[in-house]
């Protein structure tokens, strides 16, 4: 038996982090075993890329090598912690995944799907989340909430318009994949947010 495959997606300031937190205690109410993680990062190659890819004294950093550190780190991530756990049962709940490298890379970045599905192939070989949810909120929005909690890391300093582009593309794939991508409304208070996730969890996992 293998373990759920559920990441979360979004732009800047939709909320993901609160809503990673409400679904780990609802997995744990329901017992089931879970290792929370994220992207780029979730070992410590993964984190080192992260740190590089974020920082601001990169600003300018050629678009093919942005993409191929964050496969870099997928690579190293699915190898030591998303595929162990879900071969041993636990279900694996991540902060984005590779929605966010056509999203940010591709349409953000201008690297076209086919290349991007390249590396997608390569790394994953096949492995797929089972659920995604998509917090879904107007860039102007998330923007604005991203701004208050902390200084600006080297994504956050993009144009609107690069923002604009990366919610396009998710939404996007929402429509190409309504079975696994679902998209959350996240410009509601959070006890409705939450009660929109409630209502696609107990569909999946009852």
């Amino acid at each position: 038996m293998t373990g759920l495959f559920i990441t979360l997606e979004g732009i800047e300031g939709v909320g993901k982090t609160t809503q990673l937190e409400f679904i780990a205690d609802y997995l744990q109410k329901k017992g089931r075993e879970f290792v929370i993680t994220r992207e780029p990062g979730g070992t410590p190659l993964g984190e080192g890329i992260r740190t590089l890819v974020l920082d601001n004294k990169h600003v300018g950093m050629a678009a093919d090598a942005e993409l191929l550190l964050m496969f870099a780190a997928r690579a190293e991530h699915i190898d030591k912690v998303i595929r162990p756990a879900l071969e041993a049962g636990k279900d694996v709940l991540c902060d984005r995944f590779t929605d966010a490298s056509y999203a940010y890379q591709g349409v953000g970045r201008k690297i076209s799907a086919a290349r991007i599905s390249v590396l997608e192939n390569w790394v994953q070989k096949g492995l797929k989340p089972d659920l995604t949810l998509l917090l879904d909120t107007p860039v102007e929005i998330g923007l604005e909430r991203a701004a208050k909690r902390s200084e600006k890391d080297r994504f956050e300093s993009e144009a609107l318009e690069f923002f604009e582009a990366v919610r396009r593309c998710y939404l996007q794939i929402a429509k190409q994949e309504p079975q696994r991508l679902k998209v959350i409304d996240a410009t509601r208070d959070l006890e409705n947010v939450k009660q929109q996730v409630l209502t696609i969890l107990g569909k999946e996992i009852g």
